[in-house]
C-alpha cells in the first residue's frame, strides 16, 4: 500500500475515466460521497447517460490529469484498464481500477508494479466485498460461527449483459466468485479445474462450471453464466455447525444449523450425518455497496488506519487474475491446475 496519503482537511478532486454502464454509477456514487469531490470525467462518447451534469466532460485521460485529479475511477472496458491506469499513475493519480484489474494478469502486474513504485494507492473494486451479506458472513466464519468451514460454493447466473464486449462470463463474473472465496476464507487457492462452453455465439465463453481446493483445505465450487433468464447471486459457506447462506441481490444473510433432534424414522434415522437444525435470518444494515467501496478508497486516501485492509490490493486482484487464467487454460485442456498458494 501507497505511502502517500492526501488530506482530510479538504476534499479529494476526483476523476472518473468511463461513462458506460458502471461508470455512470460510480459517477453518481462519487458525488454522493462526503469528501469526494468529483471535478472532471473522460469519455471520448460525452455524458450519454446525464449522469455527471456540471462537471467537467473530457475526451481522454490526459484531460483528467489537466483538470487536477488527486485520484480517479477506472470504469472503461476491461482491455483499456492497463493503458488508462498507467497514464494515471505516471501522472501522480491515485486510482481505483473496477475488477477485474487489467485482461491478463501480465497486464495486472505491469499495473501494480508502476503503482508501487510511483508510492500511489492502487486498489480494484471488487464491490461484493462491501455487501453485507459477505460482509457478516466473513466476520462471523472469522469468530468460528462454523467451526471448520468445510465448503464454499457461489452461483452466479442471469441474462447476458449487453455492456460486455471484449471478455467472457469468466473474467466478467466468475472473478467475482474468486475474489469474494478467498476472501471470506482468508487463503489462497491451491488447485483450480473448471469448464466453460460457448452458447450463445460470441468469441468468449458464456457459461462456466468450477470447483477447487484452497490452501487451507476448504473445498469451492462457482456456477457462472449468462444464459439463465433467472438471476441469481448467493454465496453457501457449510462448516462443522451448520451453514451461512448469502444473497448477494437482497443483501440478506442466514445460518442453518446443524440439528440436534433426534429421529425415529429408521431410513433416516441410520444415515450417519447431521440433522436438520434451526435458521436464523440476521437482521443487518445495508448500505449501498457502491457506496461503501468509495467510502473505503477515501478513507484509504486519507490513511485512515483501518481503510488499508479495506480497500483490495492491486497484487489480490492479480492473484485473483491468476487463478482465473489456470481455470481457463484448464478448461482448455480439461486438466486441473495447482497454484502457488505461499505468496
Amino acid at each position: 500500500m501507497s505511502t502517500r496519503r492526501l488530506t482530510a482537511a479538504r476534499p479529494i478532486r476526483m476523476g472518473l475515466a468511463g461513462l458506460g454502464t458502471m461508470g455512470r454509477h460510480h459517477a453518481r456514487v462519487i458525488q454522493e460521497v462526503d469528501g469526494l469531490d468529483l471535478v472532471a470525467v473522460a469519455d471520448p462518447y460525452g455524458d450519454t447517460y446525464a449522469a455527471a451534469e456540471g462537471v467537467s466532460i473530457v475526451p481522454d485521460t490526459a484531460g483528467l490529469v489537466a483538470a487536477g485529479v488527486e485520484a480517479a475511477m477506472v470504469a472503461v472496458p476491461t482491455h483499456l484498464h492497463e493503458e488508462v491506469a498507467l497514464e494515471l499513475a505516471e501522472a501522480g493519480v491515485h486510482v481505483m481500477v473496477e475488477k477485474p484489474v487489467a485482461a491478463t494478469a501480465a497486464a495486472g502486474r505491469r499495473i501494480a508494479e508502476a503503482f508501487t513504485a510511483s508510492d500511489l494507492l492502487g486498489c480494484v473494486g471488487y464491490v461484493e466485498r462491501c455487501n453485507p451479506a459477505l460482509l457478516e458472513m466473513r466476520r462471523r466464519i472469522a469468530d468460528g460461527a462454523l467451526g471448520e468451514v468445510y465448503q464454499i460454493v457461489t452461483s452466479r447466473q442471469g441474462p447476458f449483459p449487453a455492456r460486455i464486449a471484449d471478455v467472457g462470463v469468466v473474467k466478467d463474473l466468475a472473478t467475482h466468485d474468486i475474489d469474494l472465496t478467498s476472501w471470506i476464507a482468508q487463503s489462497p487457492y491451491a488447485v483450480i479445474s473448471g469448464q466453460v462452453t460457448h452458447r450463445s455465439g460470441r468469441e468468449h465463453e458464456d457459461m462456466m462450471v468450477a470447483t477447487g481446493r484452497l490452501a487451507n483445505g476448504i473445498i469451492v465450487g462457482h456456477t457462472v453464466n449468462w444464459l439463465s433468464p433467472m438471476k441469481a447471486r448467493s454465496t453457501v459457506a457449510t462448516g462443522e455447525r451448520g451453514a451461512l447462506v448469502a444473497d448477494m441481490l437482497t443483501g440478506d444473510l442466514t445460518f442453518h444449523a446443524n440439528g440436534d433432534v433426534s429421529s425415529d424414522w429408521d431410513q433416516v434415522s441410520t444415515f450417519r450425518g447431521v440433522s436438520e437444525g434451526n435458521s436464523t435470518r440476521y437482521a443487518l444494515a445495508r448500505r449501498e455497496p457502491l457506496r461503501v467501496e468509495q467510502e473505503h478508497f477515501r478513507d484509504a486516501l486519507w490513511g485512515r488506519s483501518s481503510a488499508a485492509s479495506l480497500v483490495v490490493s492491486m497484487a489480490e486482484g492479480v492473484r485473483t487474475l491468476e487463478v482465473v487464467e489456470a481455470l481457463l487454460h484448464g478448461a482448455e485442456n480439461d486438466r486441473a491446475v495447482h497454484l502457488d498458494a505461499t505468496r
